[in-house]
């Protein structure tokens, strides 16, 4: 058994109204390998510029263990320098990831290094952010809290991608009260014999390489593995429809708060309990005994 995946699309010069009618509209992800190559960061764009722009800037940095016990999930690991965690990047394989690092704020001058593009959607222009993780480190399969849509610019390094649609997520191990699968799952390599309806899940993959911009349509779930030490930007694009938004709401203002509340109260008991659960549910909707 492996996993039931197809290959993302790839297109070159796609027109806005293309875009809209055969990607956005229908929600279905696309490769499109040229919207960058007119943009400054598509050649500047390097480690070395960014110890050169960035260096000083002290960054948060996450690892790849699961939160444990009464941890909060996805508590930060360390802050140093931009420049010593690129030393770190540069030196071999780690697990070491930084994500959602807001550009607007910490380094307002690389903007002048993009445009946003002009595919017939608004753009989010509070929050370009950038995505940094070492050879070898992985994000675990999950989607966006707040539903966006969003366009993920890959100019450093290479980087797998794994999505499934939102009609898949009864078979992914969805943990209740939270927007991951079961973070022990290596969706990279997974233990199809423990995890069988996986096999039963249809979902999408491709391989990022530089200036490859993948649209990730909204509540798709996805997972990253960083194939080298790798340097990318996601712009986004909010939800607009009430139903959207009220979700939105509940993932932010209720669903983090509770979760996160359960863990300081009964620690590793809530995570194993929501697991169990994960489990049960995702074998009923697969049909397995």
């Amino acid at each position: 058994m492996k996993l039931d995946l197809q290959n993302i699309p790839r297109r070159k010069d796609l027109s806005k109204e293309e875009f809209l009618q055969e990607y956005f509209i229908p929600k279905k992800p696309v490769v499109i390998e040229d919207l960058t190559k007119n943009w400054p960061a598509y050649k500047k764009w390097s480690f070395e510029y960014f110890r050169e722009k960035a260096g000083e800037v002290v960054v948060p940095l996450y690892d790849g263990k699961p939160a444990k016990g009464r941890q909060n999930s996805h508590g930060v690991a360390k802050k140093i320098p931009f420049k010593e965690y690129i030393d770190i990047l540069e030196q071999g394989p780690t697990d070491l990831r930084m994500f959602f690092f807001n550009l607007l704020k910490n380094c307002p001058e690389l903007l002048e290094d993009f445009e946003y593009p002009d595919l017939g959607v608004k753009f989010f222009k509070k929050l370009p952010v950038l995505f940094v993780g070492g050879e070898g480190s992985k994000v675990v399969m999950h989607y966006d809290m707040d539903l966006a849509n969003n366009f993920h610019f890959n100019f450093v390094g290479e980087k797998k991608v794994i999505l499934y649609p939102p009609d898949q997520t009864g078979l992914i191990y969805k943990v209740p009260y939270s927007i991951v699968s079961m973070e022990i799952i290596d969706m990279d390599d997974p233990d199809l014999e423990k995890y069988p309806a996986l096999a039963q899940a249809k979902g999408f993959e491709t391989r990022l390489k530089h200036g490859d911009a993948l649209y990730i349509p909204s509540h798709w779930w996805h997972f990253i593995k960083y194939e080298t030490a790798s340097l990318s930007m996601t712009l986004r694009s909010l939800p607009k429809s009430p139903k959207q938004i009220a979700e939105v709401l509940n993932n932010l203002l209720f669903m983090r708060n509770y979760d996160n509340l359960m863990r300081k109260l009964k620690g590793q008991k809530w995570i194993d309990h929501k697991n169990e659960i994960a489990i049960k549910r995702t074998h009923k909707n697969a049909g397995i005994e």
